[in-house]
């Protein structure tokens, strides 16, 4: 069979640009004529307004997604001795927060269907030692929050959300981030809501909390050139705020974008044998990565390549086989459902600006594929 060929990248920020080059650089140009480079004007402005659209009390722009969590971690007190409860089927930033805590990284494993944690594991590995939860809401959609929530009040144990990849997702109506203690976010500029650089945001309805984030990411400082303690350089570019905050202006659309193209992937490929990403009841789900699930894995984004269609794979390692984590003593079989999923899912691409003949043709090449094996 002669295959088509097209250039569909999995990543192509220039589109997005394209729409917004103008907003953005206004934006730009305002930080520039302020000179104000670092927190400022431009990322008050930013904080306030994702306080708002969340409905929560405190926002607090850090230096990325993973000084998000690990400052949420300091704010509370976790450090040496503790154990933090969370998903080996992540981003590796999300265990390395914990360990540069000084606490203990605690895996569950995760639910076939939606890739998140497993609550009902969770509350068998809780222990004397464990301080804190931390749920990660993975591709785009939150985790089972009412069943944390719960155990969270059973044992009276924080929940720290990782919303990294779920700005604008909900559960039960809830925005993301806005039901544990903290949530917390990246501004990586492949995210659903992304920067031009580096940059995450802690978000928090409790005032102490708040009050200790905003003095750990600026060094500790707590008056006039007085240090209290020992803290951070993990402030919020004033640029990365410009550049987020017409973007936000911008995000609902783009999640409503998102979650067109993927109806138009589901379907498609329903009913051909590949495994599609399923939404749990509650949850409007943003869609930051549409990743399915194969045997074939493998084999399919080979020859997804060979078309022109760009792939992801997150995560083709689960952080308890991952080396620098070899001190857990963990071992292959250890969380049986985050390996298979690790060998098996394949992100497709899904963008807003990504156009809906290219998801036919890339469809199409599935179930070519298909047919082939």
């Amino acid at each position: 069979m002669t295959r088509g060929r097209k250039k569909i990248p999995f990543i192509h920020l220039k589109d997005e640009f394209s729409e917004i080059a103008p907003a953005v650089k206004d934006a730009i140009e305002k930080v520039l004529s302020s000179q104000q480079f670092v927190l400022g004007e431009a990322c008050d402005a930013f904080e306030k307004a994702v306080a708002e659209k969340l409905g929560i009390r405190y926002a607090i722009g850090v230096a990325s997604g993973v000084d998000s969590i690990l400052l949420s971690l300091k704010a509370i007190g976790i450090g040496e001795g503790d154990e933090v409860i969370t998903s080996p089927f992540t981003f590796f930033a999300t265990a390395n927060a914990i360990v540069k805590a000084g606490a203990r990284p605690v895996f569950c494993d995760i639910t076939p269907e939606t890739f998140n944690l497993d609550p009902l594991r969770v509350e068998a590995a809780i222990t004397p030692s464990t301080k804190a939860i931390l749920p990660v809401h993975l591709y785009g959609q939150c985790a089972a929050m009412d069943a944390f929530l719960a155990l969270g009040k059973k044992y009276n144990l924080p929940l720290i959300e990782d919303a990294a990849q779920a700005f604008g997702a909900k559960w039960n109506q809830a925005p993301a981030g806005s039901m544990g203690l903290t949530g917390c976010f990246s501004f990586y500029p492949s995210k659903n809501l992304g920067g031009y650089g580096d940059g995450g945001m802690v978000v928090t309805s409790h005032a102490g909390v708040a009050e200790k984030i905003k003095t750990l990411r600026n060094c500790g400082l707590s008056g006039p050139g007085l240090h209290g303690e020992l803290g951070y350089n993990s402030r919020l570019d004033a640029l990365q705020a410009a550049v987020l905050s017409v973007k936000l202006s911008r995000i609902d659309q783009w999640n409503n974008d998102r979650n067109r193209i993927a109806s138009v992937y589901l379907n498609a490929l329903g009913n051909t044998g590949i495994r599609l990403p399923v939404t749990a009841a509650g949850n409007y789900h943003v869609y930051h990565q549409f990743t399915i699930r194969h045997a074939k894995r493998n084999a399919l984004r080979q020859y997804l390549q060979e078309a022109g269609i760009g792939w992801g794979v997150y995560y083709p390692i689960p952080l308890h086989l991952q080396p620098c984590f070899e001190f857990l003593k963990h071992s292959r079989g250890d969380f049986p459902e985050a390996e298979a999923a690790s060998d098996e899912v394949l992100s497709l691409p899904i963008r807003p600006q990504l156009r809906e003949e290219d998801v036919h043709f890339i469809v199409g090449r599935i179930k070519e594929f298909l047919k082939e094996k």
